[in-house]
């Protein structure tokens, strides 16, 4: 034996000059494996020559993982169980993951047993210039003809099961392109039907083994399939790709890497999930500048996550920048999306965007339109010209949306602060006209938009109110005292006061109900002690002190400035005349503190003998 592997490792040494840079197999191997693979790049000064025959062990059981368990005899390989002989005459390399043999010899295996096997032959022969010459054969069946001629996520396991072929990612790519053709509820009927056929665990099994020796495009693709088909992440199956991608992320290209960004991002953290993603971050680090399709750039850059450093962000910033002259309408509508993906506010690239999006707004989605008012918000970007060009458009073209779509911007305009009059005007004669529409979720959300923005229509105001409180009057039996609350709060700010709801308002459970002990601290009057809080306490004691501790943001003071808008100002109002003492807390300024300093910031405050700014602010205009 010894002389026989010293003749061979003598001989590999000989034509290590010789052998050539792509070498093809075509195996046969229990029905599952029919491809024909090329692998290229492949040199024999790459590989140890000392590791060879462990590498060759490995590669075989892989392949062949649960369908053949071999043990070595001499020259030749038994399987377990089957008294199988499988005589291997090659003279040139089988690389680790990879298959590749001579092309004037063959794999032969006969395998009998007791219950009478037939004869199995497993041969290749073709010439040296056929396996240089000839381009890669289809596979048997590819993922979109599957797609086309199965109908069912089950008719493409049932293809699976007769006649199993290499690799199993066209199958869970072509029950993905079914799935999308699906509405919602057919979607989740054949998600049940998928996870219950006796086929799906096998073709899970396939796709474990395959991982390692299929191309990485495929292995990707497969994992995206595996993931929008809702195949939990904690799984054996997508924990495996996982891992193995993790291994062969060096093999992604471009366009692999925009699959993997993709993929990433539709994941939950967890473990593989997160060094997956600092492994793209290294590799998209490092080739930033080498991508070539802008779209590839902003998949990327929406799947780095916020908390990647500020020096990378900038990176991707800059490559966008260098790039802006090949935007398309579509790249500058997703740029919104990306830069609010991590987090990064570049406003020379939301404002060479904006531009872009404002001269192509007609026939702009829906959902682009809401992804764009969205980040603008994440990223606390306003642009009047922008936001102007998209409530004028939906103004102009009122009649293809529906009131849902329509309310639902109103509600983003809103929280940008921005007053959208055309479009305003024309829901709200739509509302008088078509009051079906209301229901107890979208009164509360008219309202409030209606009273934040302070938007009055003279012509139909009225009746805009009485159809409003008509319906929240029929939602009574129903509504949450929260809900009430809120909607109440709305009339009130515009100066309606709609009977029936405010007495619902004023029973004496809905109070007790909303009456917390939260928003509140008691104290002594030097504000040195905090109190225990119970009746008891209160009754018992009489020189103490309520302090309310509000938490505002930036907006609900007037721009630049200390003094309180309208709605904050009347909650101070309120608080004072219930006997509060209000403490204004800045949240920007909280969130820039530690944990510990946040703690010393608050006490201060509390604690402080000082007459507070804000105890002393100016309410008069408010009344």
């Amino acid at each position: 034996m010894n002389n026989k592997v010293g003749s061979f490792l003598w001989n590999l040494r000989q034509f290590n000059t010789s052998v050539p840079t792509s070498r093809t197999v075509r195996l046969y191997s229990m029905g599952f494996c029919r491809p024909k693979i090329v692998y290229s790049h492949w040199n024999l000064r790459n590989l140890p020559l000392n590791d060879f025959d462990n590498r060759v062990h490995s590669s075989i059981r892989h392949l062949f993982q649960d369908a053949f368990v071999f043990k070595s005899r001499d020259d030749a390989f038994q399987t377990k169980g089957m008294s199988t002989v499988a005589v291997l005459r090659v003279d040139r390399l089988l690389c680790p993951g990879q298959l590749s043999f001579d092309t004037k010899h063959s794999l032969v295996s006969v395998a009998t047993s007791d219950s009478g096997l037939k004869k199995v032959k497993f041969d290749h022969e073709v010439s040296n210039e056929d396996v240089l010459t000839k381009k890669t054969k289809p596979l048997p069946i590819s993922y979109r003809k599957l797609s086309q001629e199965c109908n069912s996520l089950s008719d493409v396991l049932d293809t699976f099961s007769k006649a199993p072929t290499f690799p199993s990612s066209n199958y869970f790519s072509a029950m993905w392109i079914i799935a999308k053709r699906m509405s919602d509820d057919q979607k989740h009927f054949e998600k049940q039907l998928m996870f219950n056929h006796p086929a799906f665990n096998q073709l899970c099994e396939h796709m474990m083994r395959e991982a390692k020796i299929m191309h990485c495009d495929h292995l990707l693709f497969s994992l995206h399939a595996i993931v929008k088909l809702g195949i939990p992440q904690n799984t054996l199956l997508v924990q495996s790709l996982l891992r193995v991608i993790q291994e062969r992320i060096n093999e992604c290209d471009e366009r692999c890497l925009s699959v993997l960004s993709t993929v990433l991002e539709a994941m939950e953290p967890c473990k593989n999930v997160h060094v997956l993603r600092e492994g793209l971050r290294i590799l998209v680090d490092q080739q930033v500048w080498k991508i070539e399709r802008v779209f590839t750039l902003q998949t990327m850059m929406k799947s780095i996550g916020k908390d990647a450093p500020i020096a990378f962000k900038r990176k991707l910033e800059m490559k966008a920048l260098r790039e802006l002259d090949r935007f398309s309408v579509l790249n500058s509508q997703r740029m919104f999306e990306a830069l609010a993906a991590m987090n990064h506010r570049s406003v020379i690239l939301l404002n060479e965007c904006s531009k872009m999006v404002i001269a192509n707004i007609h026939g702009c989605p829906f959902k682009i339109m809401v992804n764009i008012l969205q980040s603008c918000k994440d990223l606390r970007y306003h642009n009047l010209d922008l936001f102007k060009g998209v409530a004028d458009y939906v103004a102009t073209t009122f009649d293809i949306w529906t009131l849902k779509q329509v309310l639902f911007l109103l509600i983003l305009f809103e929280n940008l602060g921005f007053r959208p009059i055309g479009l305003l005007d024309l829901f709200m004669k739509s509302v008088i006209e078509k009051s079906e529409f209301l229901n107890m979720k979208n009164i509360v959300s008219i309202l409030h938009v209606y009273s934040s923005l302070n938007h009055v229509y003279k012509c139909q105001n009225k009746e805009f109110l009485e159809v409003m409180a008509s319906a929240l009057t029929g939602c009574l039996h129903h509504i949450s005292s929260e809900n009430l609350l809120n909607a109440v709060l709305s009339f009130c700010l515009m100066n309606y006061f709609p009977l029936a709801p405010v007495n619902q308002l004023l029973q004496k459970d809905i109070i007790s109900e909303l009456l917390t002990s939260d928003f509140e601290v008691r104290m002594d009057t030097n504000r040195s002690q905090v109190l225990p809080f119970s009746d008891m306490d209160v009754t018992s004691t009489t020189d103490i002190q309520r302090v309310a501790v509000l938490c505002v943001s930036r907006s609900t003071y007037c721009l630049d400035s200390s003094h309180p808008r309208g709605f904050l100002a009347m909650k101070v109002r309120h608080l004072n005349v219930m006997g509060f003492h209000v403490i204004l807390v800045n949240n920007w300024e909280m969130e820039k503190l530690e944990m510990e300093n946040a703690v010393t910031f608050l006490k201060t405050k509390i604690y402080s003998v000082e007459a507070l700014p804000t105890a002393n602010v100016n309410l008069q205009s408010t009344y």
